[in-house]
């Protein structure tokens, strides 16, 4: 029920105490990640996925979010956080609330999963538990395979401690001269090109149990360090430890001083492979004082930097166990449907209906990774680059792959004589490497490629074809919330919208003019644009909700998105929710806004839903006093998004298209398998359905309407 507040009592919404740490809300969330990985319903094999994930997860949360904390602590920034916590206070809780969860992540994969891997035929083995034979194949295959490719390297006065890469696995080992006794440091750093985990052939599975395995591996960390010896002749090993480390990765690029930003960018990334300032040291929890010591002090850390191990480093590496013939332990294989309107399209070159006659009857809504991400995007672009009537095609690009059909297609396209225009993206954090590769072939090919705009990430997912028509210019557009990526489309849920709706057209054609010359457009027809109007427009969508309740109508808002941080978006959640609004969160990860607090927020509901599928897509519905609108796009109500960001956001005004975002958002809304109520003391709750009710995922149900739509 409503509760409607006399929103005259002054309260200072812009309060710390009505906010949540943005960092500590991250922490949740990939303590959600993690439950995955401890939740018995979850297959055995995801289990191991999950806790790959979280342990992923965290690398890039010291390399970027850690890294810059670091950093305002070395430079004595003084400003608080919109919680109102300092830096040092802001490292402190990140710290004590991280550590207990690294400890259970290992924990369970040490007590739980690999037991349980054992019983399934998957045993990840120690190097002290092998008989004989099997150490004496694997000192073979050391000497053939390993030993040629290892590199030692001293640390005395005539050799300084070596640069250590980032992210990777390394063995402190500690040598004795047995003539001098003295004690030496050495560091192996175990091979990245090698596979992590050393596998047994079948023989000596046979031999160990009596009977076939699935399979049986070594850590390769072990292999080497059981063969030191080889390393070191003459010399005693006295010690060896596994250790890895974590360094700032974010680039530092001063863009106003760049004459040419792709210049630049490859200059940063070459200073990334070196690494920057050390943030984390992992490391296997039995080493000595000294090792430690010696570690610490190198590498410039404290002893709050370094985080002890009981379990095997880098368990990032457990994703390669989704290789496993094991379809048994491993979620239900999925097929993204290709919808029934998209199946009788005639082949490229084929006469029959095109892809463009069926968006011009009528606004099309695809749903990622439940429909086909290449019958549908990706086949618009690819007909578009082959169309004879298609004249030039714009989009943009922000992370996809290199060998994605999409960057052939645009290949094709300008190929084919059309003007092709492509803003690619070169400040997408950890894949401007492979955005820079596949931006050349594109320049190579022809294509007009800008690499985005100073200050500004362009983070938009737009597409814009133009196509001559009997007399006249009709405008195709694709406006969506993800990626044009065909490997993420199939992991991500995401939304896009097909029309040829003029007044879009229109729009996109301006920002096109915008992000590739010179313009200053401050209007847009339909298109909520950032950081031109969307923050203005998203404030008074949610202030119209106010008026409503104002003037004795309802109010409701659901909106559906990755992260909630904007304190100035809050706030104005805060005053609807005061005013009586009825307001349905969905966010994924990060969410500042505090729900359930009396004459504040008890109006707000906020549910995080973490599953097989990573929540991606954004819809934002608005009741408008029965006159419902629905809006998705690439934005958060993150301050970036809406003011640092290139995006677009676009109302969705075919009525059915319209009830089927609604019917998504009420699917989730019901979840009680993945999704997760957040309290108002910043902690999450896991719904389970009661005794009553049903079990309900929300991914489960659209996999199965998808199934019977395309049925």
């Amino acid at each position: 029920m409503t509760k409607t507040k006399n929103t005259t009592t002054e309260i200072n919404l812009k309060d710390p105490q009505y906010y949540f740490n943005r960092e500590l809300s991250w922490l949740e969330f990939n303590y959600r990640v993690l439950h995955e990985g401890l939740d018995e319903r979850t297959p055995l094999i995801e289990r191991l996925k999950f806790l790959a994930i979280f342990s992923s997860n965290l690398d890039e949360f010291f390399m970027v979010r850690i890294a810059a904390l670091r950093e305002q602590l070395e430079a004595q920034v003084t400003k608080l956080s919109p919680d109102g916590m300092s830096t040092t206070e802001q490292l402190t809780a990140i710290c004590q609330r991280l550590r207990p969860l690294v400890e259970l992540q290992h924990q369970h994969f040490e007590h739980e999963l690999r037991p349980l891997l054992a019983k399934h035929g998957v045993q990840i083995l120690d190097y002290v538990d092998l008989n004989q034979e099997q150490r004496i194949y694997l000192q073979n295959y050391f000497d053939e395979q390993i030993f040629p490719v290892l590199t030692p390297l001293a640390v005395d006065p005539g050799h300084p401690f070596p640069h250590i890469s980032n992210l990777s696995l390394n063995l402190a080992v500690v040598i004795q001269d047995p003539e001098t006794k003295e004690e030496l440091f050495a560091r192996v750093k175990v091979p990245q090109m090698l596979p992590r985990f050393v596998v047994l052939p079948e023989a000596l599975r046979l031999q160990m149990e009596g009977q076939p395995l699935v399979w049986i591996g070594v850590p390769l960390e072990q292999v080497i360090a059981h063969n030191l010896a080889s390393l070191f002749p003459g010399m005693n090993v006295q010690e060896c430890y596994p250790f890895r480390i974590t360094r700032n990765s974010d680039l530092a690029l001063q863009e106003d001083e760049a004459d040419d930003l792709l210049i630049a960018i490859e200059q940063e990334l070459r200073k990334r492979r070196i690494g920057g300032s050390a943030v984390r040291l992992e490391i296997d929890a039995t080493a000595s004082d000294w090792v430690r010591h010696t570690l610490v002090q190198e590498l410039d850390l404290s002893e709050n930097d370094v985080y002890d191990v009981n379990s095997l480093l880098g368990l990032r590496d457990l994703m390669s166990f989704m290789q496993l013939p094991l379809p048994e332990l491993k979620d239900s294989s999925w097929t993204p449907v290709i919808p029934l309107r998209f199946r009788r399209l005639a082949e490229i070159g084929e006469d029959g209906e095109n892809i463009f006659d069926l968006i011009s009857q009528r606004d099309l809504l695809v749903h990622h990774p439940y429909q086909s991400f290449a019958a549908t995007v990706q086949r618009f672009i690819t007909q578009a680059a082959h169309d004879p009537n298609v004249l030039a095609i714009k989009m943009t690009l922000y992370r996809t792959s290199g060998d994605s059909p999409i960057v052939q297609a645009l290949i094709a396209a300008a190929e084919n004589g059309k003007q092709v225009a492509v803003l690619v993206e070169l400040k997408a954090r950890f894949d401007e490497e492979n955005n820079i590769l596949w931006a050349k072939k594109l320049e190579q090919a022809g294509v007009h490629v800008v690499y985005g705009l100073v200050g500004l990430k362009t983070h938009t997912k737009v597409v814009l074809v133009v196509r001559r028509e009997e007399n006249h210019i009709r405008r195709y557009v694709h406006i969506g919330t993800g990626n044009y990526n065909p490997k993420t489309a199939g992991l991500y849920t995401d939304l896009g919208l097909l029309t040829c709706r003029e007044e879009l057209g229109a729009d996109l054609t301006d920002l096109f003019n915008y992000l590739t010359g010179y313009s200053r457009q401050r209007s847009y027809r339909k298109l909520l644009v950032a950081p031109v109007n969307l923050r203005d427009r998203m404030i008074a969508l949610i202030h119209r909700e106010i008026e409503h309740c104002q003037n004795g109508l309802s109010g409701r808002i659901v909106a559906k998105m990755n992260a909630l941080v904007d304190p100035q978006i809050i706030a104005k959640l805060y005053e609807a929710s005061r005013a009586g609004v009825e307001i349905d969160l969905i966010i994924r990860g990060i969410c500042c806004l505090r729900p359930g607090l009396p004459d504040v927020s008890e109006n707000i509901r906020v549910i995080s839903i973490v599953g097989r599928f990573l929540e991606h897509s954004r819809i934002f519905y608005f009741q408008n006093g029965g006159q419902e609108e629905v809006y998705i796009g690439s934005a958060d109500w993150m301050n970036r998004n809406l003011t640092r960001r290139v995006e677009a956001v676009t109302p969705v005004e075919d009525l059915n298209l319209s009830k089927d975002l609604q019917e998504i958002l009420g699917i989730m809304l019901s979840d009680n398998r993945q999704a997760w109520e957040l309290q108002s003391d910043g902690s999450y709750i896991q719904r389970r359905p009661s005794d009553n009710l049903q079990e309900q995922s929300a991914q489960k149900t659209l996999m199965e309407m998808a199934n019977n739509s395309g049925s």
